[in-house]
């Protein structure tokens, strides 16, 4: 099957560090390689991967700030448009923009819905219900208004994460660091608790790290480790005795909840969004409603089976399984 896959072009595909539709689209992009399929991935020049790469631009616009932003994504995305006659199946991981070419091409588009970064982009996505075919990457993110053809949970590397089953005495925060995060909620789940915590993340907004998270920061009960790559991720991951993640929106996924899952660590969030299709309270995590019960949910941290986590994580998030489920929705649209 021939295959294109448009990644977004904020950063390299797979990420340096921050960069979750880059991460997703990489490990679908390598995942269907490793089957065999002849994949064509869009990506910036300086991307690692086993299919075929073709760029136009050589650095993510993040991490060139010469680069004007929208000037890219419009070439970005022209240059695979124009080409679309070449490929079975154009998988879209670049948000509505594409959706745009959608009538004016041979090739159908899938395209996965990583969320919705505002209710007025909903009717790009109306418009196109017709000729595109929409992934969820669950449940909790779908808009009624909307078809979709299937849900597709976030395909995860195993390989990536190293189960730890003997963690370290601290808690862990891992996250963009901005409000929708709780990264202050952390914090005061940590302080309440008497806990030590680790912050990792990039710092997507200045003010409120400035005002709401750095002021708490002290380097010993309260540290703040930077935006960690992927192997001090699964350090971090690894060795912490939970994850909190007490967001403050109804996130469509969380690939932190998932990889902290996949090195055998719980997780404590907020019950919003996807994160009741995520963690199965009581077994790899639990799900609370304040930062009082997850001070509470604390306690039974310890009698978590930190191997149930990665093997429950294995089950539902591996990029094997989301690849074959993707693999039977492009059999299904070429079928019709």
């Amino acid at each position: 099957m021939k295959i294109a896959i448009l990644a977004p072009i904020a950063w390299r595909t797979p990420p340096r560090k921050y960069g979750p539709w880059e991460q997703v689209a990489s490990n679908i992009t390598e995942g269907l390689c490793a089957l065999g399929h002849d994949v064509t991935l869009f990506a910036t020049g300086d991307s690692i991967t086993k299919a075929r790469l073709i760029h136009r631009t050589e650095r993510g616009y993040e991490e060139d700030k010469t680069l004007d932003a929208k000037v890219e994504e419009c070439l970005h995305i022209s240059m695979l448009m124009e080409q679309a006659h070449h490929y079975q199946i154009i998988h879209n991981h670049f948000d509505f923009l594409p959706l745009t070419y959608s009538r004016l091409i041979p090739t159908p588009v899938v395209t996965t819905i990583h969320g919705f970064s505002s209710p007025r982009i909903i009717p790009v996505y109306k418009k196109y219900n017709d000729t595109c075919h929409y992934v969820s990457i669950s449940f909790a993110d779908r808009s009624p208004e909307l078809d979709y053809i299937a849900n597709i949970y976030n395909g995860i590397d195993p390989s990536n994460f190293t189960l730890n089953t003997r963690p370290e005495d601290y808690l862990l925060f891992f996250g963009r660091i901005h409000h929708d995060k709780g990264c202050r909620e952390a914090i005061d789940i940590a302080l309440k608790a008497n806990k030590r915590l680790i912050i990792a993340g990039y710092i997507q907004d200045e003010d409120y790290y400035r005002t709401r998270v750095e002021p708490l920061i002290d380097g010993e009960q309260i540290v703040y480790d930077g935006n960690a790559g992927p192997q001090r991720r699964d350090q971090l991951l690894g060795g912490a005795m939970a994850l909190l993640h007490p967001i403050n929106f109804h996130e469509p996924f969380g690939l932190s909840v998932a990889e902290s899952m996949f090195c055998g660590t719980p997780v404590i969030a907020f019950s919003r969004g996807s994160m009741p299709e995520l963690i199965a309270h009581g077994k790899t995590g639990f799900l609370v409603n304040n930062t009082s019960q997850a001070v509470e949910a604390l306690s039974g941290i310890k009698d978590i089976d930190r191997s149930y986590c990665r093997k429950h994580a294995q089950a539902r998030f591996s990029v094997s399984a989301a690849t074959e489920q993707y693999i039977k929705v492009y059999e299904d649209i070429l079928s019709r």
